[in-house]
């Protein structure tokens, strides 16, 4: 009887383990997962690091190299593509010599297509401003009168071309006479002053439409105007209402 029961205790302990540990895994389950919830929440400090770019090279390209042909003549730079030491102490009109060098990003060569950085240029001694006309260009105006008496000027900004050097600024203002033309020619204004100046034709072509009215309604001034205005065509001194001149 005794030898019986002692299995029966040992099967009912074992059974008791059995139903205590499914429990006992859910309680140990249940802390792990609350633990990892805490740190999830709170990860703890934290550390920031900053990306510190990277310096990039230039390689932007100056301006005045637009203007530098390649592997040109030294001495045929531009102005712009060069630095020379000038001396303003030389005697005006009389050829003198000074020291060049290239600016950085240009490259000549000299007579023997040898590259080259320093140089000598031969020029005359004078004031980009004393230039002769065909050497610089100027701004035009449009808004003076060219057949006036005196002879109107306007205030122009001028700039040396590029092959040509000179002593000071490159840029200048200076006064020149009205000179340009709106597209009237001077042959068809006195071809029209004498086949049809009696109806004021050739006033109105040159934009002079009161004078043109006048002699319309006058019958060109009973011939008067009309030989007049011929004659003062003709030697040019009646011109376009504009201002402009002859072409």
């Amino acid at each position: 009887m005794a030898g019986g029961v002692r299995p029966l205790r040992g099967l009912r302990a074992l059974c008791r383990v059995l139903l205590f540990l499914p429990q006992f895994c859910i309680l140990s389950g249940g802390e792990q997962s609350q633990a990892l919830a805490q740190s999830i929440k709170d990860p703890g400090p934290t550390r920031t690091f900053t990306v510190v770019p990277r310096a990039a090279e230039s390689t932007e390209i100056p301006p005045y190299v637009m203007k530098c042909p390649s592997n040109g003549l030294c001495s045929r730079l531009p102005a712009d593509c060069i630095d020379c030491t000038t001396n303003f102490s030389c005697i005006y009109g009389k050829p003198v010599t000074f020291d060049c060098a290239v600016k950085p990003s240009v490259t000549c060569v000299d007579q023997d297509f040898k590259s080259q950085k320093n140089f000598i240029i031969n020029m005359t001694c004078r004031f980009c401003w004393q230039l002769p006309e065909t050497d610089y260009e100027c701004t035009n105006s449009t808004s003076c009168m060219t057949v006036s008496c005196p002879r109107q000027r306007y205030p122009a900004n001028c700039t040396v071309r590029d092959h040509i050097h000179c002593l000071g600024n490159r840029t200048f203002p200076k006064m020149l006479y009205c000179n340009w033309t709106g597209g009237y020619k001077w042959s068809t204004a006195l071809a029209l002053s004498i086949t049809l100046g009696g109806f004021g034709a050739d006033r109105f072509y040159l934009g002079q439409w009161r004078e043109g009215l006048g002699k319309l309604f006058s019958f060109g001034g009973l011939g008067i105007w009309t030989l007049i205005d011929v004659l003062l065509i003709g030697v040019g001194y009646v011109g376009p209402a504009d201002g402009s001149l002859y072409i």
